[in-house]
């Protein structure tokens, strides 16, 4: 018997997706609820579980191909046996068995990069959590592989005189790859956003002084009582409450004729996931502490790196928080997050020359910028609002008192 898989329900405003990968092949065992493909949407990778258990099917979609919820992807069949090795080949065969077990409890992104490196799952020893495989491990046992001596080989024959070798270590080459889905999403967001906004940017540098001070001081009491790194983004979303509280128009959003004011701060976080930029929402950030703005930031970014980031922990948010001095950023205009108004980008701390009390002294800078919507916010109140968070970061003390 048949059984059809289709194109689940993906989230609210979601029609379609692409069609990633495959997880299941024709002939395989599937086990119920296990993933038998991954869709990459306009936002995130979303696996698709086998609704019973049986035998792969027929793929009715390929990979590569645009997808409607509801759709037909492929069939279970829940009778007959799954495709067995050739006798000869049936001790080679069981380790690749073991590995194709072990590849079931994959993610996505550790799943891309085995096939993308060519490394067995079942050769290399897990980091992870209950001893799973994490991405870090293949890619550090692809760069092993890498660096290993080349086997040593026979000589071949001597090639007949006639025969001239032919060197190709100049040669040009091209590759063309298909854009994934989320990849033409973030363009078009992108473009859409300086198509559409008034997009101003407005810059200011912060001494670092006090908060590279306090973490210092009080990184390794915060880390053992809540179990998390007392890292920067805590200390600018904070800020960035203060500053919204103060001027509520960077926490609007146009929409039509009418702009519509939150109470709330829900900030956008943007983070680096295998198919580009992704921003996950850490929502009522007025209402939490460092620890719970730490945690939550830090479960996300696991999140992205996994590739288990859901449509619910994208939607909303009323302001963004971009981190580019984790690459190594000196300065930048970040791009506005639609339907948001404004975002603030940070950059790299480095020690510069300043000026205090009329001498010359070396204080850990970094430049901030705030990208703002000028149909919402006048200059104004974008200055302010990014001085704010200067003073905010530079005094932590009115992080405490809400100053």
């Amino acid at each position: 018997m048949s059984i059809e898989v289709k194109v689940p329900v993906l989230g609210e405003s979601v029609s379609e997706a692409t069609v990633g990968q495959w997880l299941k092949q024709p002939g395989e065992a599937v086990a119920l609820d296990e993933p038998i493909a991954s869709l990459e949407t306009d936002k995130v990778a979303v696996e698709v579980p086998s609704p019973v258990a049986g035998i792969m099917g027929q793929h009715i979609a390929a990979e590569g191909d645009t997808v409607a919820v509801g759709a037909l992807l492929g069939l279970i069949e829940t009778s007959g046996v799954a495709t067995a090795p050739a006798p000869a080949a049936a001790a080679a065969a069981a380790p690749a068995a073991a590995a194709a077990d072990d590849a079931a409890a994959l993610s996505p992104a550790v799943r891309r990069a085995v096939l993308e490196h060519g490394i067995d799952p079942a050769t290399v020893k897990g980091t992870g959590k209950d001893g799973r495989l994490t991405k870090e491990d293949v890619l550090a046992a692809a760069q092993a592989k890498q660096a290993a001596p080349a086997p040593v080989v026979a000589a071949p024959a001597p090639a007949p005189a006639a025969a001239p070798v032919v060197s190709v270590s100049g040669e040009r080459r091209e590759e063309r790859v298909k854009m994934t889905r989320l990849r033409q999403t973030i363009a078009k967001r992108l473009k859409q956003a300086q198509e559409t906004a008034a997009m101003l940017t407005t810059f200011n540098d912060v001494d670092m002084s006090a908060v590279m001070e306090a973490r210092a001081k009080y990184k390794d009491v915060f880390e053992k009582k809540h179990g998390v790194r007392l890292g920067l983004m805590s200390f600018f979303a904070k800020a960035s409450v203060l500053a919204l509280k103060d001027i509520p128009a960077v926490n609007a959003q146009m929409q039509g004729d009418e702009i519509v004011y939150f109470d709330y701060v829900d900030i956008s976080v943007a983070v680096s996931a295998p198919n580009g930029l992704v921003v996950p929402v850490v929502r009522d950030v007025d209402k939490m502490s460092f620890a719970g703005i730490e945690k939550a930031i830090a479960d996300y970014g696991k999140k992205a790196r996994d590739g288990t980031l859901t449509m619910a922990d994208m939607a909303g948010g009323t302001f963004t928080i971009s981190n580019g001095g984790v690459f190594g950023g000196l300065m930048s205009t970040p791009i506005i997050n639609p339907p948001q108004s404004a975002v603030l980008g940070l950059h790299r701390i480095e020690d510069r020359p300043v000026v205090r009390d009329g001498q010359i002294v070396v204080r850990p800078m970094m430049y901030i910028a705030l990208s703002y919507d000028h149909r919402i916010i006048d200059g104004r109140e974008a200055v302010t609002a990014l001085k704010t968070i200067k003073e905010a970061i530079e005094d932590p003390t009115r992080l405490l008192i809400d100053m």
